[in-house]
């Protein structure tokens, strides 16, 4: 039976297109907000063909029928992609097709595989850990192009923890105890007295790719930043 992969990813992401390479038939969901629209289609219709594509434009293989597509699916992902919202889109997919099909069919309808790289996972475990902890401010260190950097500050951010993702140590302006750092939605900003005078607990974790030396530079400027005060790194 032909499948379609479902990728959870960026359609012009380096990633996804190598992902994609490997499927006859794909679609790609950004998000779970995507997913959510394309199960409601999968159940209820609704949408119009014409409006599908063009919602899906630029993120389908070619030659690409809803109508006759979407009966059996298999869940991928893009490598780099928050773990848990690929976890969560799977689960509402195979939901959808055991409501679909029943229960009994769901083998002949949906099948999923990990396809997270190992690093990146590894990384996202591990702050999830970090964050348990509740330390005072999040360091994450990676390139402002990479996209596993940019899930870990999201996750940062969505613990309501004061999170700085810097790509090199030259962010960290250490005479005037100020920081240039980038949200996990790309936007720079510029954070005056961003380290507090007193003691402090900081977190620190890097993007899978980012040199150890650019982490050690990172803890460098944050040592020189608080040189008249104590900081205790996690890492």
């Amino acid at each position: 039976k032909q499948f379609t992969s479902i990728i959870h990813g960026k359609f012009a992401h380096e990633e996804t297109i190598a992902t994609a390479s490997f499927a006859k038939t794909y679609l790609v969901v950004k998000d779970i907000k995507d997913a959510t629209w394309v199960c409601d289609y999968i159940l209820n219709g609704g949408a119009t063909k014409a409006e599908f594509m063009k919602k899906f434009k630029n993120a389908h293989s070619d030659g690409f029928d809803p109508v006759k597509d979407l009966d059996a699916i298999g869940i991928a992902n893009q490598t780099t992609m928050l773990k848990g919202e690929t976890e969560a889109i799977g689960k509402l997919f195979e939901r959808t097709m055991m409501e679909k099909h029943g229960v009994q069919n769901l083998k002949k309808h949906y099948f999923v595989t990990d396809t997270i790289c190992g690093a990146t996972q590894e990384r996202q475990d591990a702050i999830y850990k970090l964050i348990d902890k509740k330390p005072d401010i999040m360091m994450i260190v990676g390139g402002f192009n990479s996209s596993n950097t940019s899930h870990l500050q999201e996750i940062s951010e969505d613990a309501n923890i004061p999170s700085y993702w810097v790509d090199t140590a030259d962010k960290i302006d250490t005479d005037n105890n100020k920081i240039l750092w980038r949200t996990s939605h790309g936007e720079l900003r510029e954070t005056e007295n961003w380290l507090p005078q007193e003691n402090l607990t900081v977190g620190i974790t890097s993007g899978a790719s980012t040199p150890d030396k650019v982490i050690e530079d990172v803890l460098e400027a944050i040592f020189q930043s608080r040189a008249k005060a104590r900081v205790r790194c996690t890492i």
